[in-house]
């Protein structure tokens, strides 16, 4: 190949990788008067352009939302990753408020995919570049589905250097899963150990959810104030 095809080569695989949203430019998609009010509402207690910063979702990407519930955080990725972009909602049942959701044509990049936990990523999605698992692995717990399944399943759906993205609700040093049918919530570290087993490494922790004054001994913080809640940013190397 010629010099000038080397450079038109060189142009072409550069443009596949999309730079990384700015955070000005992941405030406007959240500010977006699109967005339902509901949503807008949520977004006091979830920090979306935090979340969407550390997350790191980049037009084109292929995303999977794990436990996608109500649709929330697959719509935010949903708008971040745009129309070049796929992101796969799996649940193994949808609500309501899912499908409803759905059907507006700004998500018209979301695959809804019904699938067990244990085994949540089809093969056509494969390989994904984004996994995302909000505030639901403590439930994996009192549902009892098989969490190194679904995080093996994770880890082989990733391309090498994908992440794999977790929020979720603090519990106490030594409590493990054992309170996630009734605080909700899970031990960071436990969660990390099982995560880790898979063959994931540790790549950032996300601390802008994080309430050292939650006493984490009930599910609704007494007196009322934030949840202690943490985000893990797992790489498959």
């Amino acid at each position: 190949m010629n010099r000038i095809g080397l450079t038109l080569l060189a142009l072409l695989v550069a443009g596949c990788a999309a730079p990384p949203l700015s955070r000005e430019r992941i405030a406007e998609i959240v500010a977006d008067p699109a967005r339902s009010a509901a949503d807008r509402t949520n977004d006091a207690r979830r920090n979306p352009v935090d979340l969407l910063a550390f997350i790191g979702p980049r037009p084109g990407m292929r995303v999977l939302d794990v436990s996608a519930g109500g649709g929330y955080t697959t719509e935010l990725l949903a708008r971040t990753v745009g129309p070049t972009g796929t992101v796969y909602a799996q649940t193994p049942k949808p609500s309501p408020r899912l499908v409803e959701r759905l059907r507006s044509p700004a998500l018209n990049n979301v695959v809804l995919v019904v699938r067990k936990f244990d085994d949540p990523v089809p093969p056509e999605a494969k390989p994904l570049d984004l996994v995302t698992l909000m505030f639901n692995y403590h439930d994996f717990g009192h549902l009892g589905v098989d969490r190194a399944s679904l995080n093996r399943a994770v880890f082989a759906a990733l391309k090498p250097g994908g992440y794999y993205v977790i929020a979720d609700h603090s519990g106490r040093p030594g409590t493990g899963i054992s309170e996630s049918g009734t605080l909700h919530r899970i031990e960071e570290t436990f969660l990390r150990r099982e995560v880790e087993a898979a063959g994931f490494r540790l790549a950032e922790e996300g601390t802008f959810l994080r309430n050292a004054s939650d006493p984490r001994d009930r599910e609704t913080p007494d007196p009322p104030q934030p949840k202690d809640e943490f985000v893990l940013k797992f790489v498959r190397p």
